[in-house]
């Protein structure tokens, strides 16, 4: 068997999966969101790989500022079931609709009069019939060679479920600062909480050149500084170039005397920059998002003046 020739296979096969549930989104979808927008809580329940599928659904809720709980239909009826209250809304996950499970919780929660959405693969059952709405799921096939083991199927509900959370953040107008309140902790917390202008290097500590500084002045300056870099500016302390440990590299390279050498001959010209009032997010997305990745950002303020930089060591050492 070829390895790598099946492993395509297979996330073509769910790729293909995705583009028809894709196809098949209709108004269903959009009432959906608006039943979870309204709703105080929404519990969400599947058994087997769906039930796997639907906690990992109810925690982006949850994440993105949507109650949510995640409900095993078994212990929902051993007593569990306390926790769906009036006002919330039931997303129940299965593929072929018929989930016993299911089933059988169906008139208990019909009984509390709270809006039942289902994503179901397949559209003749019993739960899209029974479901005030039914997202269609279903699929030609799953990747599984037997198309048995749930493969396709379960990533065209977990995507199903990402789609609704991403509409009800757009619909609420979610912010950043409202995703850092739920996210206090860890990289998540701090690149939504802390800005540039917390962590960057300015004033004495940020290495700058003059455009008419010798390249040798350059070099010391980013050792003195131990930035692996230093700015270029004109006299209006307006930012006009870079140079990084690489350039530093790259011109000792080709040039076996350096004494000629300005800053301007070696400098990256209108380098990158970014502002002191972004989150860190942004500044990580900006040095990442790139053919080349770079690991450090010139700030400058609304006027192009360089007054600090941030390196993304600064941002991965940070604990604010």
């Amino acid at each position: 068997m070829d390895i790598i020739k099946e492993a395509k296979r297979v996330i073509n096969d769910e790729i293909m999966a995705l583009h028809q549930v894709c196809d098949n989104i209709d108004d269903s979808f959009e009432q959906a969101v608006g039943i979870i927008d309204k709703s105080n809580k929404v519990v969400v329940t599947g058994v087997g790989k769906s039930g796997l599928i639907a906690q990992k659904i109810a925690a982006t809720f949850s994440s993105i500022g949507v109650p949510s709980v995640f409900l095993h239909p078994l212990d929902a009826l051993h007593g569990d079931i306390g926790q769906v209250q009036a006002g919330d809304a039931a997303l129940l996950l299965s593929k072929s609709g018929s989930t016993v499970d299911i089933i059988k919780l169906m008139p208990y929660l019909a009984k509390r009069n709270i809006p039942i959405i289902s994503i179901v693969g397949n559209k003749n059952s019993y739960l899209t019939r029974a479901s005030d709405v039914a997202i269609n799921a279903s699929i030609s096939k799953e990747a599984c060679p037997l198309n048995q083991a749930p493969t396709s199927s379960t990533t065209v509900a977990l995507a199903i479920g990402d789609a609704l959370a991403v509409c009800l953040m757009k619909l609420r107008d979610f912010t950043p600062e409202d995703f850092s309140k739920l996210h206090p902790l860890g990289q998540i917390g701090r690149n939504t909480t802390v800005r540039v202008r917390d962590v960057m290097h300015k004033n004495s500590a940020l290495p700058i050149v003059f455009e008419e500084s010798a390249f040798k002045d350059a070099i010391i300056e980013i050792t003195d500084k131990g930035l692996g870099c230093v700015c270029v500016l004109n006299r209006g302390n307006k930012l006009i170039g870079i140079i990084t440990d690489g350039d530093v590299r790259r011109a000792l390279q080709k040039n076996d005397n350096i004494s000629t050498l300005s800053s301007t001959d070696v400098m990256t010209p209108r380098p990158i920059s970014i502002e002191q009032d972004l989150y860190l997010g942004e500044a990580i997305s900006i040095m990442e998002n790139r053919e080349s990745q770079i690991n450090v950002l010139p700030v400058v303020d609304n006027r192009a003046k360089c007054i600090g930089v941030v390196r993304v060591h600064d941002i991965i050492k940070s604990g604010l």
